[in-house]
C-alpha cells in the first residue's frame, strides 16, 4: 500500500508541474497536452458505448459537436446579433455563465445520445455502425446550413468570439501569476481539463464494478443471454448511450471555450474514426488502456510533424508534408496493431490462469500412473460375507 500511495504522490506531482515544464520549451507544446486531455475525455466517453455495452459508435463527434454549439451560441453575441429580440434583452450581450451552459451541453447531448439510441436498439455490429455514422454526418451537415433563411449557427464561418471560462474568480482565459510563476491560457486550461479527466476517470471506473458496468458487459458478451437473465437490455443500451454522449458533450463546451471559435469543419468524420481508434488502440474496455490510446494517437501526428518536415526536404518538396505525416501515423497504427491485436494495454482474460509460469503444467507428471490418482479414502467397510 505504501508503495501505491508514493506512486500516486510521484504521479501528482508530475501531472502538476507537466504544464510549467512543457511551458519552457513553448506555450505550443502545453497546447497540445490540453488537446490530448480533451480526446482522453472523449475516448472515456465512448468507452462506456463501446467498451462496456459493446455498441459501435461512429458517429459520437455528434454530441462533441452538440456541447460545442450549445458553449458557442450561449457564450457570444451570435444569436444577439440574429435576434434583435434577445439583444433588447441582454443589451450587454449574451455572456451565459459556465454553471448553466456547461450542465445544459451536457443534458442536451445526453438527451441527443438517448434520441439516437432509441431507433437503434435492435441494430448490432456493422448495421448500427452505420446508423451512427450517418447520425454524425447528419448533425454537421445540420451545423453547416443553418445559416439561412435564419442565422443560427453561421454556416460554415463559425462561432466566433466565445466566451473564455470564468470560475471562482479565476478567468481561464488571462495570464494569472501564483507565487511569482506565469500561467497563462493554455496553462490555466490545462488544469480545469485535468481535473474534469480526473473526475471521469472517476466515474468510468466506479460505472465499471457497479451493477449497470455489468449488466453492459453482459449484453456486450451476449445479448440474448443477458436479456433471458432479467437484464433490461434497452434501458441500459439506452443508458449507455446518453451516459457516453454526456461526456462528448462536457468535452465540446470546453473546446469551443478553449478555442474561441467553433466551425462545422472542427467534428467531420474523421473526429469520429479517431476517436474511435483511441479505444481500438489502447485497449477496448480498459480504462488506462483507453487513456494511453487517446494520448498516444493525439500527440504521435505533432511529434511525427518534426519527422515529416526533413523528409519532405530529402524528397526536393515533392512529398507534401501533412499528407506524409498522416502516412507515417497509418503506418504506426498498423504496426502497433499487427504486434498487439488487442491493443497497447488490454483488459484482462476472463478465467486466464493466475498461477505462475515457473510451476509445472502437472505437478505430478513425474508419478507413476497409478501413484497420480490417489486412492479412495472412505470410512465405510464393506460386510464380510
Amino acid at each position: 500500500m505504501k508503495l501505491n500511495k508514493t506512486t500516486l504522490t510521484i504521479g501528482a506531482v508530475v501531472l502538476l508541474i507537466l504544464p510549467l515544464i512543457a511551458g519552457q520549451f513553448g506555450n505550443a507544446w502545453v497546447r497540445i497536452i490540453d488537446i490530448a486531455l480533451l480526446y482522453v475525455l472523449l475516448a472515456l466517453g465512448l468507452n462506456i458505448v463501446v467498451g462496456f455495452a459493446g455498441l459501435l459508435d461512429l458517429g459520437y463527434v455528434a454530441f462533441y459537436a452538440v456541447g460545442a454549439y450549445m458553449f458557442g451560441l450561449l457564450a457570444s453575441s451570435q444569436l444577439t446579433d440574429t435576434f434583435p429580440g434577445i439583444a433588447a434583452m441582454f443589451p450587454h450581450g449574451l455572456h451565459t455563465p459556465w454553471w448553466v451552459v456547461i450542465p445544459l451541453g451536457a443534458l442536451l447531448a445526453g438527451t441527443a445520445g438517448m434520441l439516437l439510441g432509441a431507433p437503434t436498439l435492435k441494430l448490432r455490429g456493422d448495421y448500427l455502425a452505420i446508423v451512427t455514422l450517418g447520425f454524425g454526418e447528419i448533425v454537421r451537415v445540420f451545423m453547416n446550413n443553418l445559416d439561412a433563411p435564419i442565422n443560427i449557427t453561421n454556416g460554415p464561418k463559425g462561432i466566433t468570439g466565445i466566451d473564455d471560462i470564468s470560475m471562482f474568480g479565476v478567468h481561464f482565459g488571462k495570464t494569472g501569476s501564483f507565487m511569482g510563476l506565469e500561467f497563462p491560457k493554455v496553462t490555466n486550461y490545462y488544469y480545469l481539463f485535468l481535473a474534469l479527466v480526473l473526475f471521469a476517470i472517476m466515474v468510468c471506473y466506479r460505472l465499471e464494478r457497479s451493477r449497470i458496468g455489468r449488466a453492459w458487459m453482459a449484453i456486450r458478451e451476449d445479448e440474448i443471454a443477458a436479456k433471458a437473465m432479467g437484464i433490461n437490455t434497452r434501458n441500459l443500451k439506452l443508458l449507455a448511450f446518453g451516459m457516453g454522449a454526456t461526456f462528448g458533450g462536457v468535452a465540446g463546451a470546453m473546446f469551443a471555450s478553449f478555442q474561441g471559435f467553433i466551425s462545422p469543419e472542427s467534428f467531420s468524420l474523421q473526429e469520429s474514426v479517431i476517436i474511435v481508434a483511441m479505444v481500438v488502440l489502447g485497449g477496448i474496455g480498459h480504462l488506462p488502456g483507453v487513456i494511453v490510446g487517446a494520448l498516444l494517437l493525439s500527440a504521435l501526428p505533432e511529434v511525427l510533424r518534426y519527422i515529416a518536415g526533413p523528409l519532405q526536404q530529402l524528397s526536393g518538396g515533392r512529398l507534401d508534408a501533412s499528407i506524409l505525416r498522416q502516412l507515417l501515423v497509418a503506418l504506426a497504427m498498423i504496426g502497433i496493431m499487427l504486434s498487439r491485436p488487442r491493443g497497447l494495454w488490454p483488459s484482462p482474460e476472463h478465467g486466464k490462469d493466475s498461477t505462475p509460469d515457473t510451476l509445472p503444467v502437472s505437478p505430478h507428471m513425474h508419478l507413476a500412473p497409478g501413484e497420480q490418482i490417489p486412492p479412495v479414502v472412505t470410512h465405510i467397510k464393506p460386510d464380510a460375507q
